[in-house]
């Protein structure tokens, strides 16, 4: 097996100045700099970049904790859009990506701190995590840079990037009320993620700017997943005194809304209203078009990314929460009622 030895051998250098030129350093003269390059060339020399990373204690990697509640892993329609863009960035900077699984009891017991020193990665992204998770205050502590998506983790190396959850949550509202609607249902959050916290808080503060009522019979707890929206849903409409319009704090969970409003012999945007938040790409084969809030996923994985290069790269820098706009996209899922009321 070639080692830095070799090279060092066949250009006439230490071990040492092979190591220099392997990291970049700038104190290698240029002449013999381009010999050891020239050499490892000839050679086909492939540095391992483990000892390389123990080397230098830089080893190109970020670490990965991604979770979700219904543990639908990389099929997760809205994260995985996310992984995607933050991946695209991460490449672009030389970096590689190390996912840390969580279903296997030995890494159920030991905390994300230690997984990641194990894996000696440079910076960490949460995805997923829920808020109540013990692993997150020693993460915070340890000094490792770490960006969270969704997840309010804040200290001198971290730092994390939501969505605009309770604005997206009031223009939904809005909408509804320009188009008549005055009884509106929702949908929540069972888990209380920080996203769900914020819609509900959201679609309240709409409602009572427009002096509507907020019944709890109408606010039904859901998991963000299509059963149980379409569950949530069917309760709604047992109920005689029914809403005009159904806001779902997620689109999988509208999803399961239509075809608990089709069973109950209703058509979805005509006798019942709908409007989901997310804006995932299955929509696109979902019929009748729902009219969502649009998160800019791409947009957020990209910044997520930057930032935690940011964190990584500076042990001074002063980072706060990032806040992306959402963005209300019409489609067909919400009937106009003005002429009814």
């Amino acid at each position: 097996m070639l080692t830095i030895y070799d090279i060092a051998k066949k250009a006439g250098v230490s071990a040492a100045t092979v190591s220099k030129v392997l990291n970049g350093r700038s104190d290698v003269g240029k002449t013999t700099a381009e010999t050891v390059k020239r050499i490892i060339d000839e050679l086909g020399y492939q540095p391992n970049s483990i000892a390389r990373g123990l080397a230098t204690k830089i080893s190109k990697t970020v670490g990965v904790f991604f979770q979700d509640h219904l543990n639908t892993g990389f099929r997760h329609h809205f994260l995985q859009d996310i992984l995607a863009s933050f991946k695209d960035v991460i490449g672009e900077n030389g970096y590689d990506l190390v996912f840390f699984a969580n279903n296997h009891p030995d890494n159920q017991a030991e905390t994300f701190e230690a997984r990641a020193k194990n894996r000696n990665v440079d910076g960490l992204l949460l995805l997923g995590v829920p808020r109540t998770d013990p692993n997150l205050s020693g993460i915070v502590q340890s000094g490792i840079p770490c960006m969270s998506i969704d997840l309010d983790l804040i200290g001198p190396c971290a730092n994390y990037l939501c969505s605009d959850n309770i604005g997206g949550a009031m223009m939904a509202v809005d909408h509804l009320v320009e188009m008549g609607h005055k009884k509106i249902a929702f949908i929540s959050d069972v888990f209380v993620t920080k996203p769900g916290s914020d819609r509900l808080i959201g679609f309240k503060k709409a409602m009572e700017k427009h002096q509507l009522p907020i019944l709890s019979k109408w606010i039904l707890p859901g998991d963000f997943s299509e059963n149980g929206g379409y569950l949530s849903t069917k309760q709604l409409l047992e109920s005689d005194h029914l809403p005009t319009a159904i806001f779902c704090a997620g689109d999988m969970m509208a999803i399961g809304a239509m075809e608990a409003i089709r069973e109950k012999g209703f058509i979805v945007g005509k006798d019942i209203s709908l409007i989901g938040f997310d804006d995932i790409t299955l929509l696109k084969y979902v019929t009748p078009k729902l009219t969502t809030v649009r998160q800019k996923k791409e947009i957020m994985g990209q910044l997520a990314a930057k930032e935690l290069f940011k964190l990584m790269s500076d042990s001074n820098y002063s980072s706060s929460p990032i806040t992306i706009e959402t963005e209300l996209v019409i489609r067909d899922t919400v009937a106009n009622v003005k002429d009814e009321n």
